[in-house]
C-alpha cells in the first residue's frame, strides 16, 4: 500500500509534481518536526561572526537596491497573506519569488554565497544526503533551481535573519540575535524520493530517523501506547509556540517512561538534530535542558496517516 500527500498545498511558485509527493507517515513526520526551543541562556550558539552569518552579510552588502527591494525586508515585516514574514513555516513553500539558481536575479557570485550559507548551517555528514533531498524534491532539477532566500533586518545589526525555503526545506541563519530561540525560529525539513511511498520508505534519507522513534515505541506498554497516541496529525502551518502550557499539549509525558525507555529517546532527539551545524544542535539542547531536558516534554505518535504493512499500528508519526 502506497500514501499520496494530503498537505502539499500552493502557496508559490513550486515544480508540477510537488502535491503528490509529501508524506506525514513515519519517515517524513519524523523528518519534519519544526524544532525550536523557548529560554534564553548562555550556551554554545551562532554569532555574528560564524561561517554562514559572515556569508549573510557578504550577501547582504552585494545586493543592488533593486535586488533589495524583492529579498530584504523589515525585522517584523507583515504580509498581507501570510502574516509575519520571517516566522512563517510550511512543507512546501517559497519566501520571496526569485529561485536562487533557476533564473538570472542573482549573480554567479552571489549564488555561490548563498550555497556557502546553506552549507554553513548544515553538518558536512548530511551535505551529500540532503543536495539528494532537494533535487529528488524539486522533480530532479538542480540545487537552489526551486529554492528562495529572503533577509529580515541589517545582517551584522542587533537584529537580522536568513531564511531559505523551498519544498521540505526551511532553513534559517540570525547569528543568535534573538537568543531566546534555537534556530533563529521554525525549521522544516522532509523527503518524498517517490511519487507514492511505500511502508519502508526507500530513498528516504531521513528513513533511520523513523526507524529510531520506532524503537521507542515499541518499548512501550500499552498504557503508555494509549496516552502516546492521537489521531490528528496537525498540519505544519498550526505549529506554534506553546509557552509553559504543557496540559494542552497531548501524548504520553516523559516522565511517566523508564529509564532506558528515556535513554532511547535521548538518542532520537540526538538523530533529529544530527542534519544541522554544532552550533545549532548545542544551543537547542541547551535551551531544552534550561527548560527540564526531555522530562519537561511529552512524547505522542499520530496515528491517522499509518501506512504499515497489514494496517498495525506499529509505525505511526512521531
Amino acid at each position: 500500500m502506497t500514501f499520496p500527500c494530503p498537505d502539499c498545498t500552493p502557496d508559490s511558485p513550486r515544480p508540477s509534481r510537488d502535491r503528490r509527493d509529501f508524506l506525514r507517515t513515519a519517515a517524513a513526520a519524523v523528518g519534519t518536526l519544526p524544532l525550536f526551543a523557548v529560554s534564553k541562556l548562555a550556551a554554545a550558539a551562532p554569532t555574528k561572526s560564524s561561517p554562514a552569518e559572515t556569508a549573510v552579510k557578504a550577501l547582504y552588502d552585494s545586493l543592488t537596491p533593486d535586488q533589495k527591494k524583492e529579498i530584504c525586508f523589515a525585522w517584523d515585516h507583515l504580509d498581507k497573506d501570510r502574516g509575519l514574514l520571517r516566522t512563517r513555516v510550511m512543507n512546501n513553500w517559497m519566501i520571496t519569488k526569485p529561485t536562487i539558481t533557476g533564473g538570472p536575479f542573482y549573480s554567479k557570485k552571489q549564488q555561490g554565497i548563498i550555497r556557502d550559507i546553506y552549507t554553513g548551517l548544515i553538518d558536512p555528514e548530511w551535505k551529500e544526503r540532503l543536495d539528494k533531498q532537494m533535487k529528488d524534491d524539486s522533480g530532479g532539477k538542480a540545487w537552489g533551481s526551486t529554492q528562495s532566500v529572503a533577509i529580515f533586518g541589517e545582517p551584522g545589526g542587533d537584529k537580522f535573519e536568513f531564511v531559505m525555503t523551498g519544498r521540505h526545506q526551511t532553513l534559517r541563519a540570525d547569528g543568535n540575535t534573538t537568543p531566546h530561540v534555537a534556530f533563529g525560529g521554525p525549521i522544516f525539513y522532509g523527503h518524498a524520493p517517490k511519487d507514492e511511498e511505500e511502508p519502508t520508505h526507500p530513498g528516504n534519507v531521513f528513513w533511520p530517523q523513523a526507524v529510531a522513534a520506532n524503537k521507542v515505541y515499541t518499548m512501550l506498554d500499552g498504557k503508555q501506547r494509549k496516552a502516546a497516541e492521537f489521531g490528528k496529525t496537525p498540519r505544519e502551518q498550526a505549529v506554534a509556540f506553546r509557552g509553559t502550557g504543557l496540559a494542552e499539549a497531548p501524548g504520553l509525558r516523559v516522565t511517566e517512561m523508564s529509564r532506558d525507555q528515556k535513554a532511547e529517546l535521548q538518542g532520537v532527539l540526538k538523530i533529529l538534530l544530527a542534519p544541522y551545524r554544532t552550533e545549532d544542535r548545542d544551543e537547542a539542547t541547551a535551551h531544552l535542558t534550561k527548560q527540564g531536558g526531555l522530562d519537561a516534554c511529552r512524547l505522542t505518535y499520530f496515528t491517522d496517516n499509518d501506512i504499515s504493512a497489514a494496517g498495525k499500528k506499529d509505525r505511526p508519526a512521531f
